[in-house]
């Protein structure tokens, strides 16, 4: 399993607006075969930041999501929201996914 964090900085005016796109989104991709989980955490004491936990079944499964017309509209709509460029960081799955991923 490839674990994948992205890390979002949102203009302040831009939360509600991204939120809904980035569920929108989510709610698409944990369809996808490749998707085991899509996650979207806010943090606490910055509504303005977001980690999106993107679990994937494959190597190859982030090169399909990065294909789906969800992801186009999802990268589209949302890129003049943030407030700095998205990051990602890749993690290795060290324990095994609980039964069902």
């Amino acid at each position: 399993m490839l674990i994948v964090h992205v890390h979002v900085h949102v203009k302040p005016e831009s939360v509600a607006e991204f939120m809904q796109a980035t569920i929108e989104n989510a709610e698409a991709s944990i369809h996808e075969p490749g998707i085991a989980r899509f996650d979207v955490v806010q943090q606490q004491d910055d509504a303005t930041r977001f980690v999106l936990v993107e679990v994937y079944r494959t190597p190859e499964a982030p090169a399909a999501h990065k294909e789906t017309a969800h992801y186009a509209k999802w990268r589209d709509a949302v890129a003049p929201m943030m407030a700095e460029p998205r990051q990602s960081v890749k993690f290795n799955a060290v324990c095994p996914a609980p039964e069902g991923w």
